[in-house]
């Protein structure tokens, strides 16, 4: 295969706006659709090199892997294996169980499937993950596993026949890509087969390259890498991806691949050492940039300024240059480290790596590392918020009273905690529901016989401030029928509460965290738009001129993502605020008159 240095070129170009993407620069609001400008190229290269092994008759399928696992792993497991102390030092327990279901993943080049079945409400923070930016590397490698497969089964039928089938699966997985960006965004994400017509795209380029060669054509080769430009500056993370709107940048690069002849301009400007060089190591950047931005995060108190960014960037780079040069390239030479080595080293790496990340998932993060072995992890992990889907019925079913009605999503499991760890529940019966709104809990008649039955309605979350008419309404029920109605405000911890692992166990008494505008915003605009004697805040009698608070008198963790009560955090909450509340005084009042 001829070498073109504006391949190099257009990944410096690609792995540059990811970065500076994940810097948080403004400009480069669509920077995330460098990892599209890298599926294409992908799909062009490796198509372009099997079909040349396949006629020149030195196509190896086992020598096809060992070339992709040389260039892919070494540097992989050499970044992930780095960032294994830092993760140890600074994370707390569940960051990093989350960390080590990443190690695990990545190595079986499966990330992306993790990080979709991961996704959600609860999930954590992608700003906090390492190892986020390796689910495209898992769309490759699988990319990688199976095409070699598909080529060798349709290759025999004739090379028209193989080009139709890639042709017909790449209109099959973009009109899938499209579909399910509007059901399913998670999904259409990371998973493989939405991602799949990218790579189709830079093996159909691949094939036509290689029957009329690359044309010279100044002005397509411009619109090619303006599409580029256009996709980085103007998309944004609302963007529905990958859809029709993922076509710019494909396009974009299928031009310049096609038209981008080394005399025209957008040639020339690609083929500028600088570029050329950022390309050669642009793998190694990739690796090295999240890591680098994610533990800044995690170490710090509050959101790394752009000049800390600035100062990242520049060590990706240096990193980059130094894992291409002493990593990438003696792997990738096998005369330097022949098969034997390579696979020995190989597996010692993954073993080790998959061996830490087991223990990291079922220690759930190596509490006893942070606590002291009075916290169990039961109570600080996920699985707290999530027992309360045990309330979850469709009606209520006893002639206990008071008869309490939750209406939320995990904030409303939350709360259910609260008055868990606050009251005693053998008299009384509660319902939670996930599944309607303020709006909707009136629009069907399960929901009307809910609300008229039960003494006490909460909405913990899963209403909107601004459709006071729906408040209004449900304000104006429950007076009517004489139930109480409550809504509980807003919470957030903090940007970042990993720093706590650091801080001595003797010293994390009623620690705070700068508060959030945001959070303190919509609190104080709720509390405005819903009668006090209906309202509870959590932020404010939480929050003084120092920040909201994050440990209680003991050190334990109100929260163990920033957003969500730990077992500790629901007592706190509980006897500290809901138990004086107006809400506590219903409770106790009707507990008086059983």
């Amino acid at each position: 295969m001829k070498y073109r240095h504006e391949i190099d070129g257009l990944r410096a170009l690609a792995v540059v706006a990811v970065i500076f993407f994940h810097a948080g620069f403004e400009l480069f609001s669509g920077g995330f659709v460098g990892v599209d400008v890298f599926f294409v190229i992908s799909g062009y290269l490796i198509t372009t090199i099997l079909i040349e092994d396949i006629e020149k008759k030195r196509f190896s399928i086992v020598n096809f892997y060992e070339r992709r696992a040389r260039r892919i792993l070494p540097a992989l497991f050499f970044v992930m294996t780095v960032c294994i102390p830092f993760a140890w030092m600074w994370m707390l327990p569940y960051p990093l169980e989350n960390f080590g279901q990443s190690i695990i993943a990545a190595t079986l080049s499966a990330n992306n499937v993790l990080l979709y079945l991961t996704s959600g409400y609860q999930d954590l923070a992608s700003e906090f993950k390492p190892l986020l930016h390796t689910w495209s590397l898992g769309v490759e490698e699988q990319y990688y596993l199976v095409f070699p497969l598909l080529l060798l089964l349709t290759w025999q039928l004739g090379k028209g026949i193989f080009l139709l089938s890639i042709i017909a699966l790449s209109v099959l997985s973009f009109s899938l890509s499209e579909w399910l960006s509007r059901q399913n965004s998670e999904a259409a994400f990371f998973l493989i087969h939405t991602r799949a017509w990218e790579l189709f795209v830079g093996s159909i380029v691949a094939f036509v390259v290689q029957k009329q060669g690359v044309k010279k054509n100044n002005l397509l080769a411009f619109v090619g890498i303006s599409a580029i430009f256009f996709s980085n500056f103007f998309y944004d993370e609302t963007t529905p991806f990958p859809s029709v709107y993922t076509l710019v940048p494909v396009l974009g690069v299928v031009l310049l691949v096609l038209y981008a002849e080394k005399e025209t301009v957008v040639a020339k400007l690609l083929s500028i050492k600088v570029f050329v060089g950022i390309g050669l190591v642009s793998y190694s950047a990739y690796l090295w940039h999240q890591p680098l931005f994610a533990f800044s995060k995690i170490y710090q108190q509050t959101e790394p300024s752009y000049l800390i960014n600035m100062m990242l960037i520049v060590a990706t780079f240096i990193l980059s240059y130094v894992s291409w040069k002493y990593i990438e390239k003696p792997f990738r030479n096998m005369s330097t480290i022949n098969l034997n080595v390579f696979i020995v080293t190989v597996a010692i790496s993954s073993l080790g790596l998959l061996g830490f990340g087991y223990t990291a998932h079922k220690s759930h993060g190596f509490v006893e590392r942070v606590f002291d072995e009075s916290v169990s992890s039961a109570d600080i992990s996920i699985s707290y918020n999530q027992r309360n889907f045990a309330y979850k019925t469709d009606n209520f079913r006893t002639e206990l009273e008071p008869k309490i009605l939750v209406i939320g999503d995990s904030f409303g499991r939350d709360f259910i905690n609260v008055l868990r760890e606050t009251y005693d529940f053998t008299n009384l019966e509660l319902v939670y529901r996930d599944d309607f709104d303020v709006c909707s809990l009136f629009q069907t008649q399960s929901g009307k016989v809910l609300f008229t039955e039960a003494d006490i309605i909460i909405f913990a979350s899963n209403y909107d401030i601004r459709n006071t008419q729906c408040i209004d309404n449900a304000l104006r029920l429950s007076n009517k029928i004489g139930a109480s109605l409550f809504f509980v405000g807003t919470k957030h911890f903090g940007f970042n509460l990993n720093w706590i692992a650091r801080t001595k166990r003797n010293e994390r008494q009623l620690l705070r965290n700068p508060v959030l505008e945001d959070t303190m915003v919509a609190d104080l605009t709720a509390s405005e738009v819903i009668p006090l004697a209906n309202y509870i805040s959590l932020m404010q009698p939480l929050t003084n001129k120092e920040g909201v608070i994050v440990t209680d008198e003991f050190g334990h963790l109100i929260s163990s993502d920033r957003i969500h009560l730990t077992r500790y955090g629901a007592i706190y909450i509980g006897r500290k605020l809901v138990f004086s509340s107006q809400l506590g005084n219903v409770l106790q009042h009707l507990a008086l008159n059983e």
